[in-house]
């Protein structure tokens, strides 16, 4: 099925070639004689599904980071927190985008929690595994939430 932009041959009510769209307005593509607008709810989309996509592995590398801290330094408590806080950005993630809220207020919180515990970790050491690392997916994820959140 050919897929064309608005304003070509076979457009009722226009000449061939033709565009009539305002500077700025959103491209209508044509799939088959149907029209839709690809404009800022594609941006939406798109952003959704991006920080979907940054949220899983955000969640995956806090995951490995808990294993790493337990295997190296024997810390009980970076695989119970990485593995709590990892599954949780996961969950958050696949949340999206059919519970935007919940993915997104999920992912928030616990990317604001993360930073709490290493930004302050991070400026204090200089270190930058685990802190330093952590701190910046953390500001990225805390980003992230908000910007897609305002975005609708």
């Amino acid at each position: 099925m050919p897929l064309s932009v608005g304003g070509g041959i076979g457009d009722p009510g226009r000449e061939n070639g033709s565009r009539d769209e305002k500077p700025g307005s959103p491209i209508r593509l044509q799939h088959a004689g149907h029209r839709r607008s690809v404009g800022l709810r594609m941006l939406a989309r798109d952003s959704m599904e991006t920080a979907k996509i940054y949220f899983v592995v955000f969640g995956l590398l806090t995951i490995a980071g808990g294993v790493v801290g337990y295997a190296k330094a024997g810390s009980a408590a970076s695989i119970i927190a990485g593995g709590i806080t990892g599954v949780l950005l996961l969950v958050a993630a696949f949340l999206l985008p059919e519970h935007r809220l919940a993915g997104l207020a999920t992912a928030l919180i616990v990317s604001l929690l993360l930073a709490a515990q290493f930004v302050p970790k991070f400026l204090r050491t200089g270190r930058i595994m685990p802190a330093g690392i952590m701190s910046l997916l953390s500001v990225i994820g805390i980003i992230t939430a908000i910007v897609v959140w305002v975005r609708k």
